[in-house]
């Protein structure tokens, strides 16, 4: 719990350092771009921007809300009537930083809630987790809600830093090395909490190399 925490507290000093020295308009600008070129190297592209309900679940101030038809900030590209974004520190965001209001996204539903801790009684077609795994208090917990959010044949769109050494893996595990991020794993062990829930893994996407950890997308459809 006091890592989680730690890391809680970093993420949003982080975004007010981060954000700092933007320009509003040019940031959402650039970040709704991002997401966008993002999202159109996958495969399934076309099937999520025609999914009727979405959720991203680790949303962040700026996750894929800034593509939700009625976003003034952006140019749309999901035709959602049901589009959820979820993060414990949504009201942070909030009050904090200069950019982010809710009211921006009529058409978007908030929740403010770890994923770990979210319920709901819909199914969602597709189920987003952008750079946002290795926060959660509970890994296992957040794979489950994540199961349980997606309806048979959904899609499920995660990306992740992956450890590229193990050594390194378990050095970080022992000593805060990277203290933003509670959980350290590799890509094999990143597919696998996917896998044994029964989903079948699309396509990976190599984003970025680094030297520490490679950042991939994982694309896969629950079965």
């Amino acid at each position: 719990m006091i890592k989680w925490k730690i890391a809680q507290w970093l993420e949003l000093r982080w975004w007010k350092s981060y954000l700092s020295t933007k320009d509003k308009s040019e940031y959402i600008a650039w970040k709704s771009s991002y997401w966008s070129n993002l999202l159109d190297k996958l495969d399934v592209f076309e099937n999520i921007k025609q999914a009727a309900k979405i959720i991203d679940l680790g949303c962040g101030p700026f996750g894929l809300h800034l593509l939700q038809k009625g976003s003034p900030n952006s140019f749309s590209v999901f035709n959602a009537d049901n589009f959820t974004a979820v993060d414990p520190l949504l009201d942070d965001y909030e009050n904090q930083l200069p950019f982010f209001k809710k009211s921006d996204y009529p058409n978007c539903t908030f929740v403010k809630s770890g994923i770990e801790n979210f319920t709901t009684q819909n199914l969602f077609d597709v189920v987003f987790c952008m750079n946002a795994i290795n926060h959660v208090y509970d890994i296992e917990k957040s794979f489950e809600v994540m199961d349980k959010c997606c309806r048979k044949n959904g899609i499920v769109v995660m990306s992740i830093d992956a450890h590229n050494f193990s050594s390194f893996k378990h050095l970080f595990r022992l000593v805060p090395g990277d203290a933003l991020h509670p959980h350290q794993y590799d890509l094999k062990e990143y597919t696998s909490f996917l896998t044994k829930r029964k989903f079948c893994i699309r396509q990976t996407i190599l984003v970025k190399k680094n030297f520490f950890f490679d950042h991939f997308v994982l694309i896969a459809v629950k079965q």
